[in-house]
């Protein structure tokens, strides 16, 4: 039986392997285990704001470890406590509070710029080209002519080692700038605890004298009028002084729901660099960067092995490469193909075997926010014409179905339906438009199996 710290230690070991620094020192610090009674978890919280947070972006991601490290299903809840108590020898719980006047002291030590992610070791392809070259320009540029520069993509493609890489080279070209890096979440929390003390003045002293602010995953702003409001009034003083503003976010300015139209245009003014995932030479590239930081080298077969299976994010490939090297180390094995896929055979999966008809209309009607039965309609307006065309493309390319099958299926279409959505969805594709894009990302999410 494990106990409640013992479980909740290595929990932790697995959850800093998956999410940012940043997010971690926020979000998991100031909690701690409270009970553990047969198959449940109480984790303390210190208020509702966490409690909230916590359970709706990272619930899965702690029970799905926790499952793993117990062999069976735990039931997680949070709980508010705004005292949590110290045991003999165990380092007190950092409350929040503390890290605030700690950013009051200074601004230039609470940068929370990391070292470790730089312009030297951030690997370069056609999938990031813009926005490293964007990034490039913004740390050695002083007349602030791209802000401010708002860099988008999925979880896990570098978007935070670009942030923190424009940091260390300000910093190494001026050192006494006053830089900031948080996430959106970070100073939600800051904000809430300044008006929870009547202490605002002292919140916009850490932040609207800065040189430089850092934000991530700036669309966790979404839904938080007050926080909306305050950052409004933050950007509009950096801009308008000339200071640099640089954020991240998972999606494109103007598909990000509840904001604020006044915040979307700022938003909107300076320059946008987009993120995609990588190609496989870019993935292969990153696997022998990663492994050259461990000091380790890596067959070519066993790279190429990796870089072809993992579709998800380069965090994801990092900590599986990670998890090769640990395995080769404890068993004094070398790192071989066979040894790799021994690994990793939990992780890789038949690419092909979630390409069900039920599976692609399902996971087209959800990427166009339209229901499966609007595919089969005789509806013929553009909005649903083209997922239509788009999910009958797919399912000849990647099911058995015949051509009258897959037309029956689509409410009684005839075949000659289908070849025509099948030509024109290919040569849309042929000519590298946003319809490539579109489709590619549709079979991605196929292919992780993340249909649901």
């Amino acid at each position: 039986m494990h106990s409640k710290e013992l479980l909740w230690e290595k929990g932790l070991v697995e959850i800093k392997k998956l999410i940012p620094p940043e997010s971690y020192t926020t979000w998991f610090l100031p909690i701690y285990p409270r009970s553990f009674v047969e198959d449940s978890l109480i984790i303390a919280v210190p208020n509702e704001f966490y409690k909230s947070c916590l359970q709706e972006n990272y619930y899965e991601v702690i029970t799905s470890i926790l499952n793993k490290l117990t062999n069976k299903p735990i039931h997680l809840e949070f709980r508010v406590e705004s005292k949590p108590p110290t045991k003999p020898n165990q380092k007190p719980i950092i409350e929040l509070n503390t890290s605030v006047n700690k950013k009051q002291n200074s601004i230039h030590s609470a940068s929370s710029i990391n070292g470790r992610y730089n312009f030297e070791n951030f690997i370069v392809g056609s999938s990031n080209q813009f926005a490293h070259a964007a990034a490039m320009a913004v740390a050695g540029n002083s007349t602030m002519t791209y802000n401010p520069l708002f860099i988008y993509g999925g979880v896990g493609l570098g978007k935070t080692h670009l942030l923190h890489a424009v940091g260390n080279a300000i910093l190494k070209r001026d050192p006494q700038s006053k830089i900031r890096y948080l996430s959106a979440e970070s100073f939600t929390v800051d904000l809430i605890e300044s008006l929870k003390r009547d202490d605002m003045p002292s919140f916009r002293g850490r932040y609207r004298p800065l040189d430089v602010l850092f934000v991530d995953d700036i669309q966790f702003l979404a839904g938080k009028d007050r926080t909306q409001e305050e950052f409004f009034y933050t950007f509009n003083t950096l801009y308008e002084s000339h200071r640099q503003v640089v954020l991240s976010s998972d999606q494109y300015p103007k598909d990000i729901r509840n904001i604020e139209a006044r915040l979307r245009s700022r938003f909107e003014s300076g320059l946008i660099a987009d993120i995609e995932t990588p190609d496989l030479e870019t993935k292969v590239a990153i696997i022998y960067k990663k492994a050259e930081l461990h000091k380790k080298t890596i067959p070519q077969d066993v790279a190429m092995f990796l870089a072809k299976n993992i579709k998800t994010n380069i965090r994801e490939l990092e900590g599986l490469l990670l998890r090769i090297i640990a395995f080769a180390s404890f068993t004094h094995r070398d790192i071989t193909l066979p040894l790799a896929q021994e690994v990793l055979k939990e992780f890789v999966y038949d690419k092909n075997k979630n390409f069900t008809i039920q599976t692609i209309m399902a996971t087209v009607a959800k990427y166009f926010t339209i229901k499966v039965a609007d595919l089969k309609s005789k509806n013929r307006s553009r909005g649903i014409s083209v997922p239509r065309q788009i999910a009958m493309y797919l399912a000849r390319e990647h099911t058995k179905l015949s051509l009258p099958d897959i037309g029956r299926q689509f409410g009684g279409k005839d075949h000659t339906t289908v070849i025509f959505a099948h030509k024109k969805v290919t040569k849309k594709i042929n000519e590298k438009g946003d319809l490539e894009k579109t489709v590619k990302e549709i079979v991605e999410i196929i292919e992780c199996g993340k249909t649901s």
